[in-house]
């Protein structure tokens, strides 16, 4: 099927990153208190609760942090509630820059932002300037070592996979799905022994604009300084890294 952008491999690296400063327990459990406040505590019948569930078990969070933070979203224990935003703007080279944050205060929350882009080139622009760019995914990741690829080929055209991503200097593959089926996907390929490293629902962009090394490295910088915001959930571009390294 279709290539695989490279920043796709820098944004998972990051993630790795991002869980040694403790920051992915503190993301996934503001989306379990939200998921839970939208559609119920019951992750049966809240598709958005039990991907959030799934992720919390895949990064090793205890039991007890995810059953708070759903008592916390269903109403059950006080504290701060927070409410989704969507932010977009542009960094140098016209590069989209889509943001996800969760907050209980609005106005600290788009100083913040705003003061991130402004800082090294970016802007910060209206709701719907860029969203149209992007569509909401389910994304699966598959260990290399875990299944051979015409084997994860069948499973996943069988299971009804929009795409599958196979870069050779990757030890992934990536399999796309519409954020819809991604659960239904995932219980496919378990049911037929094949491991998940991870799955998230994500913001695709439809295509992708090559940029020069120069305005890469500014939008490492743009998105270094949005990831370490606390509000900040997820950080969404639309450019592709120059040569195999950046």
């Amino acid at each position: 099927m279709s290539g695989h952008s490279k920043w796709a491999q820098i944004k998972r690296k990051k993630a790795v990153t991002d869980s040694r400063k403790g920051k992915v327990f503190s993301r996934i459990v503001k989306e379990v208190s939200v998921a839970a406040r939208m559609g119920g505590s019951d992750p049966e019948g809240n598709p958005r609760l039990r991907t959030a569930i799934d992720k919390a078990k895949e990064v090793n969070m205890p039991l007890d942090n995810i059953k708070r933070a759903i008592q916390k979203g269903a109403g059950e224990l006080g504290g701060a509630m927070y409410e989704e935003i969507i932010y977009e703007g542009y960094g140098p080279g016209g590069v989209a820059v889509l943001i996800e944050a969760m907050t209980d205060n609005k106005n600290r929350t788009v100083a913040e932002i705003r003061y991130a882009l402004t800082k090294h080139g970016g802007t910060l622009g209206e709701s719907g300037c860029v969203a149209w760019m992007f569509s909401k995914k389910g994304c699966i990741l598959i260990d290399k070592k875990a299944v051979s690829e015409d084997t994860l080929m069948t499973e996943a055209l069988e299971a009804g996979v929009d795409d599958l991503k196979n870069d050779p200097n990757d030890d992934m593959y990536e399999l796309i799905t519409t954020a819809e089926d991604m659960a239904a996907v995932k219980a496919h390929l378990e049911k037929a022994s094949i491991a998940v490293s991870s799955s998230e629902i994500t913001m695709i962009p439809g295509s992708y604009i090559q940029v020069d090394d120069p305005t890469a490295q500014k939008m490492m910088r743009i998105i270094d300084a949005l990831d370490e915001l606390e509000d900040v959930q997820n950080v969404h571009v639309n450019f592709d890294l120059p040569g195999e390294e950046l």
